[in-house]
């Protein structure tokens, strides 16, 4: 029992101590050849880079493979970051150029996605999640409508929640141009909205 008592407390000990551990942190051991922490980023960043992948490729099977790309990269190139941004906006910097690289090879557009699944409140009841889930996919096929480069603002800094800053980094534009782009984006949005009937979206 003791042995049992000491295992577990060895592991909660582990637990917390990575996610004590900051991203700049495991990228410097990343550098240093520290495969435990290479698997850790991992944990802790692929579905947010997944998920921005597939917004950009919509398709399933290109993204988890990009993803691979991706963090293949950290691997090869983590002594490399100089700390100027954060840690996930460099991920999603890799991300975007990857993902827009692949677009431009397989020489594709506007192809239909729905692989997106809802998770639903413990406390919801059947008709809350059903309106909450039609809500969402109304959102996601707005989205979709919108143009490459305004659905991209809209994704990072609505789905990462990326500042005006983070994004003018990740996209290499001026801090005035993602503004004037998220105005722009925002006002499109909307009345792809209201179109589809969705006047108010609860946060």
């Amino acid at each position: 029992m003791q042995n049992v008592v000491a295992i577990n407390s060895a592991a909660s000990q582990g637990i917390i101590a990575a996610q004590a551990t900051t991203d700049d942190m495991l990228l410097e051991s990343i550098a240093d050849g520290d495969r435990t922490a290479m698997h850790t980023l991992y944990a802790r960043h692929n579905v947010r880079v997944y998920r921005f992948i597939l917004r950009i490729v919509r398709d399933t099977t290109i993204a988890e493979d990009l993803v691979s790309q991706v963090f293949l990269d950290v691997w090869r190139t983590a002594k490399q970051f100089e700390g100027r941004s954060q840690v996930s906006t460099w991920l999603l910097s890799i991300a975007r150029f990857k993902a827009l690289t692949a677009l431009r090879q397989r020489r594709f557009e506007d192809i239909d996605q729905d692989e997106v699944r809802e998770i639903a409140d413990d406390a919801d009841t059947p008709e809350t999640s059903l309106e909450r889930a039609t809500t969402s996919a109304i959102l996601r096929a707005c989205v979709a409508k919108l143009s490459p480069a305004h659905r991209e603002i809209i994704t990072l800094i609505y789905y990462h929640e990326k500042s005006v800053e983070e994004v003018g980094q990740i996209i290499g534009i001026p801090q005035s141009t993602v503004k004037t782009r998220m105005f722009y984006a925002r006002k499109h949005l909307a009345e792809l909205l209201r179109g589809a009937g969705v006047h108010s979206i609860a946060a």
